[in-house]
C-alpha cells in the first residue's frame, strides 16, 4: 500500500505467492470458515498446511469462538487431518480473556461468567475462582425480589462470553455486580461477533449481541480481548518471539481477522471459504474512506488450498 494511498487487495498466487510465503516465517489462522465448516474441513486445508508446517512455518490458531477449550482444538485438528498442534499455539478468546483477568484482577478475586464451560475451564486453569456459568432463574416474582440475590464479595470482574444460557436472571445479576463494584469491577467480553453463520445461510446471534446488552444496561463499554483488538496478537507475542513484517493472518472476516492483522502490521490473506465474499471487499476498497481502509485485506484467494500448487513447487 502506498503511503497515503488507498490499499488494493489482490489474489495471492504465481509469484507473488512465492515471495509472500518465503518472507513469512509465522501464519496465525483463524478456524471456522478458514479450515474448516462446521465439522468438515475446507478441501485441501490440511494437506496445505502439512506443507507450510514441513516448511518450518510456525503455526498458530487465533480464534474468537470462546466455545472450546484449546485442548478441544487440538482434538479437532487432529481429527480432521491438521498438522499436531500443541496448546501454546491455540489462542482462544476463552484462552486469552482468561489471560487478562490473570493479569488485571487483584490477587483473590473472582469473576462472574455469563459463558460456556470451555470459558469456566480457562479461568479455572489459571486460577481464577468464577460462578454464573449454566442455566439461572430470576429469584423471586418481582423486581424487588431480583435485586436482593446474594452478592459474592469476591467477584471484581463481569466476563460475557457465548452462553446458550444467556437469560434476564443472568443480565440483571451481571448489571448488580457491576454496579456494586463501579469502575473498580471490570467489564470483559471475548469477541463482538454478532452473528455465528451456519450452512444453508442460517445463521443465530454471537456473542456481541450478549456483550451489547451488558451493556447497555450497565451504560459503559467492555474491554474485548478478541479480535480485532490487538490484545490476541499481543498474547501471541508474549508467546513467540513474531515479527509482524514475517507474519501473515489468514481469516475470512474483515472486521475481525483483516482488521487486526492490518492494525497490527501483519500481512493479511482473507479466505472466500466463510463469510465474506469479494464484492465486500471492494466496496471497502473503492470507498474512498479512511476509516474503511484496514477492513481491505492485502491479498485473497479462494481457498486457503489454492496455495497448494505454489507449496509443491
Amino acid at each position: 500500500m502506498a503511503p497515503g494511498g488507498p490499499r488494493r487487495c489482490r489474489r495471492l498466487e504465481g509469484e507473488a505467492a512465492r515471495a509472500v510465503l518465503a518472507n513469512a516465517d509465522t501464519l496465525l489462522f483463524d478456524c471456522d470458515g478458514v479450515l474448516w465448516r462446521g465439522e468438515a474441513a475446507v478441501s485441501g486445508a490440511a494437506e496445505t498446511l502439512g506443507k507450510l508446517a514441513a516448511l518450518g512455518k510456525r503455526l498458530c490458531y487465533v480464534t474468537n469462538n470462546s466455545g472450546r477449550t484449546r485442548a478441544a482444538y487440538i482434538e479437532k485438528l487432529r481429527r480432521l487431518g491438521f498438522p499436531p498442534a500443541e496448546p501454546r499455539h491455540i489462542f482462544s478468546s476463552a484462552f486469552c480473556a482468561a489471560r487478562y483477568l490473570r493479569q488485571a484482577l487483584p490477587p483473590n478475586s473472582a469473576a462472574y461468567v455469563l459463558g460456556s464451560p470451555a470459558l469456566a475451564a480457562e479461568l479455572e486453569a489459571v486460577g481464577i475462582p468464577y460462578l454464573g456459568t449454566g442455566p439461572a432463574a430470576l429469584p423471586g416474582p418481582a423486581p424487588a425480589d431480583w435485586v436482593k440475590a446474594p452478592l459474592v464479595p469476591a467477584v471484581r470482574a463481569v466476563l460475557v462470553g457465548f452462553d446458550e444460557h444467556f437469560s434476564y436472571a443472568k443480565l440483571c445479576q451481571a448489571l448488580r455486580y457491576l454496579l456494586r463494584g463501579g469502575p473498580d469491577c471490570l467489564l470483559v467480553g471475548t469477541n463482538r461477533d454478532h452473528r455465528l453463520p451456519l450452512e444453508g445461510g442460517a445463521g443465530i446471534p454471537g456473542t456481541g449481541c450478549l456483550v451489547k446488552a451488558v451493556e447497555t444496561a450497565a451504560q459503559r463499554e467492555a474491554f474485548i480481548v478478541g479480535k480485532p483488538n490487538r490484545f490476541m496478537f499481543d498474547c501471541v507475542a508474549k508467546e513467540f518471539p513474531v515479527d509482524p513484517a514475517r507474519t501473515i493472518m489468514v481469516g475470512d472476516r474483515l472486521d475481525t481477522d483483516i482488521l487486526m492483522g492490518n492494525d497490527c502490521g501483519l500481512t493479511t490473506l482473507l479466505t472466500l471459504t466463510g463469510v465474506t465474499a469479494l464484492d465486500e471487499v471492494r466496496g471497502h476498497q473503492d470507498s474512498g474512506c479512511p476509516a474503511r481502509q484496514g477492513l481491505v485485506p492485502d491479498y485473497y484467494v479462494d481457498s486457503i488450498a489454492d496455495l497448494l500448487p505454489v507449496l509443491g513447487e
